[in-house]
């Protein structure tokens, strides 16, 4: 698909959507093809890429806090001791289920969730007009 279609379809500015599919691009997950017919493409099954994986790409790791974070870890300036912080220990459970959660979800996955969001709401829609 052409950036500019993408963007437009989606409602993001073409200038963030290229920068989301460069970094896509230098992980693996998505190729590009130059001239007529060309675009952007996965570069895998949407059944083999997990919300995880693109998330991390684009944003880095997922934890909250960066003393919460397996990939990325530095402890807080005001922290005395990392391993009895409060605040730590409960960032961590939210990166685990974060991560639980996302990386067991893929592009299909995610997809098949919209569609059928987009079904109930025009479903709801049109019930209302009957009432």
């Amino acid at each position: 698909m052409l950036i500019a279609n993408m963007a437009e379809q989606e409602r993001i500015p073409k200038k963030f959507l290229q920068q989301i599919l460069l970094r896509l691009k230098a992980g693996g997950l998505v190729e590009s093809k130059m001239g007529k017919g060309g675009g952007y493409m996965l570069a895998q099954s949407p059944e083999t890429v997990t919300l995880g994986q693109v998330i991390r790409m684009i944003e880095g790791p997922l934890a909250p806090l960066p003393c919460a974070s397996e990939t990325a870890y530095r402890t807080c300036d005001e922290c005395v001791d990392d391993r009895y912080c409060e605040t730590r220990l409960v960032m961590r459970e939210v990166r685990n289920e974060m991560a639980r959660i996302l990386d067991r979800t893929s592009l299909a996955d995610a997809c098949r969730r919209a569609d059928k969001a987009r079904q109930d709401a025009e479903q709801s829609d049109s019930l209302m007009y009957y009432i």
